[in-house]
């Protein structure tokens, strides 16, 4: 809203005003606003979650200082969503189709989110909403953005054109290696980046190759497909991730700051150019959002730390994890989600190995066994005696390592 403003008093000639045109400015100013947001509105809100006596509840597991945390306010990820949706609104272009799709993100799965945490207090127990109506939630979004993404005309990647062509020409550069000029169309694709390979584009299409000549077509039912399965197991690896005080809030901060430098290269021409990955315009727009996103994560963490004054429940873990999943998604980098989201993998994978044998044993031998002294994976190292806050800090430390080969990959290949 401020952009619009701004760039109207910019028409009139106003003086300072023309700042605003400047992405990095822009989101310098959602991340500040998004910390002011968290920490100070933040503080309202908990004080508010207190007062209603919407506090967590907790079953005893036998780890330690567990059960000190019983009655600490949870459904926080209000805190978070407000902290990022109030300066997207404020500093980004609101006819962005990308824009669009992350709000979108963010109200959808808080929402969902919200519901669950609000069912486990008036149930006053664990037993929020059931499973199948979350995944089935985040199958439906998983369908909206993939849907947009595939069939909106405002989605494009701009690619240099050799020869000549039907398409209408929107941009001509200046090659500085000979005296022609290069010219840019801007076509509809399937394609994404894989991390490590030289020729580092992969199309959807290829993996219904059997189909042949048809295969192009058929390749917006894998993209979508692709997307529903990336959007429900991330937000879930984060909803399970966040056991501890500051893990999730954390990890996401860290794989933010690496989607916004991912965002930033993939909405510049030079910088995409430079890197050789696909140029989709208009992307820089979001890192208005993922700044607002850092911010508010940074921000809830300034309570969520060890000890925790607030829980960011389902209402934040399940919509950050939606917002890093589909962010990766626009930006065509979700092949390296393996990479940069391995703690949330981690997590949701040892869950699925420990429920997976524990039953193939039990069947087996009448007796269930595990690989883990407990699932998520941060538990099992609880249970082997190391405090929580150093389980944190090496998880934190992991994550950074994880990001900065996610960045790498730009040139490692």
């Amino acid at each position: 809203m401020l952009y619009y403003l701004f760039n109207y008093l910019n028409d009139l000639n106003v003086p300072g005003t023309g700042v605003f045109e400047y992405i990095t400015f822009r989101a310098a100013m959602a991340m500040i606003t998004s910390l002011i947001v968290s920490i100070i509105f933040g503080k309202k809100i908990i004080r508010l979650l207190q007062r209603k006596q919407i506090g967590e509840e907790i079953r005893d597991l036998d780890l330690e200082g567990q059960m000190q945390k019983k009655g600490t306010p949870t459904m926080g990820g209000i805190i978070i969503i407000l902290a990022v949706v109030i300066p997207t609104l404020l500093f980004a272009k609101l006819e962005n189709i990308y824009v669009i799709l992350m709000l979108i993100t963010t109200i959808w799965l808080g929402f969902i989110g919200f519901m669950d945490d609000y069912l486990k207090i008036k149930r006053k127990n664990k037993d929020g909403l059931k499973g199948k109506f979350k995944i089935i939630g985040q199958i439906i979004l998983g369908f909206i953005v993939g849907g947009i993404l595939y069939f909106s005309d405002d989605v494009v990647v701009r690619t240099e054109i050799h020869g000549n062509t039907n398409q209408e020409i929107v941009e001509v550069v200046d090659n500085p290696n000979c005296t022609e000029f290069v010219e840019y169309v801007d076509v509809k694709s399937t394609k994404t980046t894989i991390p490590f390979f030289k020729n580092n584009e992969f199309d959807y299409s290829r993996v219904v190759w059997f189909l042949g000549e048809n295969a192009d077509k058929a390749a917006w039912l894998v993209f979508i497909i692709a997307t529903i399965l990336i959007v429900t197991f991330i937000s879930n690896g984060a909803n399970l991730t966040d056991g501890l005080d500051g893990l999730a809030t954390g990890s996401s901060a860290i794989i933010g700051v690496t989607l916004g430098i991912l965002a930033y290269v993939s909405g510049n021409r030079l910088a995409a150019e430079y890197l050789h990955i696909l140029y989709i315009p208009n992307t820089g727009e979001l890192v208005i959002f993922i700044s607002a996103f850092i911010g508010a994560a940074i921000g809830f963490l300034w309570y969520n730390s060890y000890p925790a004054q607030v829980f960011m429940g389902d209402t934040g873990s399940l919509t950050i994890g939606g917002i890093i999943a589909v962010f990766a998604i626009i930006i065509k980098k979700e092949l390296l989600i393996p990479i940069l989201c391995g703690i949330f993998i981690a997590e949701n994978v040892s869950v699925m190995l420990q429920v997976s044998w524990f039953k193939y044993t039990k069947r087996k031998y009448g007796e269930g066994r595990r690989i883990f002294l407990m699932a998520p994976l941060h538990h099992h190292f609880q249970k082997k005696g190391y405090p929580e806050s150093k389980i944190v800090a090496r998880f934190w430390i992991i994550s950074m390592m994880l990001a900065v080969i996610s960045i790498i990959t730009l040139k490692l290949r």
